[in-house]
Parts: structure tokens; sequence; C-alpha cells
């Protein structure tokens, strides 16, 4: 079996049965489709049993404890039997007949695919278009090391499973930041990583998520994130190879948005100092990083404001920035 499409599943009626059209593609064969109901508590279920009796042998489902969405990807990963996985946030789609250009880009020549994606309303517009990777063609992590710059999404991407199963890699359970704890890790154990620019994946965005969270304190599972990773770069004897592209990676989601996140909450959350110390006593030698250098003027702004500890200003601006955007 070429694919499975592994679907987390919790309190998302309004949005499932879409989800679960956009992964059907009658006549095509070859892939499964593994729907983990994460202990819904709405009429997700039911929607669930409708398509697995409408689909036989395509859709399987499986119930499971509420365990968040880690735990429920690592479920349907235990469960799938395709060479390659593919994972579908369920309330999200698929664009029309991708599930017939994945399959049939699936030539076993790579171990990761990166597509594109877009982020689209809830009447479908499109509002942006993102690319996978800024590199094109096939490529490897010691070629383009570079390549750990690029959004940490597991969804946008085709796993060969074996990069979760020889090494035994899981997503933890119960935590945000799940695929930035995750995915630079499979990076690192990766041989062929393909760019296929097709723009696959339709990302809803609507409220509940992460970023539009108001829990600033959850933001300190960003520190837990980090620290699994730069421990198995470590381990692999890989850090210093990859010291500034994960010194740059570590900048960006430490301080320019788990920092700039908790400040929208709270200007005064102390949560803040522990991100800044975190990633001061990890990085030290941050200034000299080419990375950070090459950041936007507005990136290298708003670093330097949280760095010295502005808060009030930083917030204002942040404020300023959200208020500019809703009249865009």
């Amino acid at each position: 079996m070429k694919l499975s499409v592994i679907i987390p599943v919790y309190n998302v009626q309004d949005y499932l049965a879409a989800c679960l059209d956009s992964v059907i593609a009658p006549g095509s064969t070859d892939y499964e489709i593994i729907a983990v109901n994460d202990g819904s508590t709405d009429g997700s279920p039911a929607v669930l049993a409708d398509y697995a009796e409408r689909f036989p042998g395509l859709v399987k489902t499986v119930t499971t404890p509420n365990g968040g969405l880690g735990h429920a990807r690592n479920v349907g990963i235990s469960l799938a039997r395709g060479e390659y996985l593919l994972f579908l946030d369920s309330d999200d789609t698929l664009s029309p007949g991708a599930i017939r250009e994945i399959l049939g880009a699936l030539d076993g020549s790579f171990d990761i695919g990166v597509f594109d994606f877009v982020s689209v309303d809830k009447q479908g517009r499109v509002l942006r278009y993102s690319k996978g990777c800024g590199k094109e063609g096939g490529f490897t992590l010691s070629a383009y090391p570079a390549f750990l710059l690029s959004p940490p999404n597991a969804v946008n991407k085709l796993w060969r499973r074996a990069l979760f199963i020889d090494p035994g890699i899981s997503f933890p359970d119960r935590k945000w930041f799940e695929d930035l704890a995750t995915i630079p890790r499979l990076y690192l154990r990766s041989g062929t990583i393909r760019t296929l620019p097709h723009p696959w994946y339709r990302y809803l965005q609507r409220d509940g998520s992460i970023t539009r969270n108001t829990d600033a304190a959850r933001n300190l599972e960003m520190l837990d994130a980090i620290e699994t990773v730069m421990t198995d770069y470590e381990r692999s004897g890989a850090f210093g190879k990859y010291h500034r592209e994960l010194e740059a990676m570590a900048a960006y989601h430490e301080l320019l948005t788990s920092s700039t996140r908790v400040n929208l909450i709270d200007p005064k959350s102390p949560v803040q100092d522990a991100l800044v110390s975190d990633y001061l006593a990890r990085f030290p030698g941050w200034r000299d990083n080419p990375y950070i250098r090459a950041w936007p003027k507005k990136h290298r702004l708003l670093l330097s404001l949280i760095l010295r500890r502005h808060r009030r200003l930083l917030h204002a601006l942040l404020k300023l920035n959200e208020a500019r955007k809703k009249t865009v």
C-alpha cells in the first residue's frame, strides 16, 4: 500500500464531512484513510461511522480516550500500512484531485515530500498562498541545512513511514508545539527530501488555534519542544553541524512567536522572561548568526525589544499591527 492518510478527530462535526470528502477519490486504490476519534463529545463519531459504512475497506475508524493531537497521530501511525503517511487535520481539506496526484507522485524516490498550502476562510476564500519550501527539486538536509528554518508543519508533507517506525519517533501527547518537537528530528533521519510544487493542502483559519489562544502559561511548553530537538541533535552528534540553523530556528519560535504571543495576552507575564532566559542560556552567541542578521527589519526590531525587555512598547506595536491587519 502506498499511502495512509491519518486524520485526528476531536469535536469537529461541522467540518469533518468536508475533510473526509476531500480524501475520497473514487477509482483510486492503494491508499487508506485512518480517522482517529480522540474522545469527541459532539456528533463527530456519527459522521465517522457513516463514512466507514459508505466506504468499507477505505475509511477505517478507531476511538481512543482524549489524548490530544499528538496522541491521535501516534495511534494512526501504529495502525498505518502505507509506505508513506499524510497527516490531515480534521477541520482542513485537501484540494480537489489531490489524492490522485499524490498517489502518482509516490515513486519511492524520496523520504519526505514537501508541498505547498493555502490558507482559507470559512467561505473557502484563499487568504494566503504559502510555499512549502524555498528550494526546488530534491535535496538532503546536509546539502540544504536552511530547511530547518522552514515552517515545521507535519501536514504539508508526505512522510516515509519508516522515519517514525525505525527510530521510534512519536509526537508528544497533550502538548502544544508537537510539530516543532518532532519534525526537525525526522529531517535529521531522512535521505532525499523532494519539493512537490502543488497547493494540495487547504488550511482553514478559525478561532481556537494556538495562535489565537489566550492561555499565556501554555507557551512554556515551547521550552519542552526546544529541549527535545536540541537533545536529539546533541545525542546524534549533529548539533555542531547544524548549530547556526538550530540557533535561528529557536530564536524564531521561542522569541518571535511564543514571546510575542504572550506579550499580546499579558505584557507583564513572567512567561516572557522564561522564554528569553532559556534562549540566551542555550545560544549566547546569537548576535553573530547569519540567518538572524538577514531577518527583515521588522523581525530584528521585535527581537531587540524582546531581549531588551521593552514590554510596553512591544505590546503597543503588536496591538497596532493587529489593528492594521483588521482594516486591510
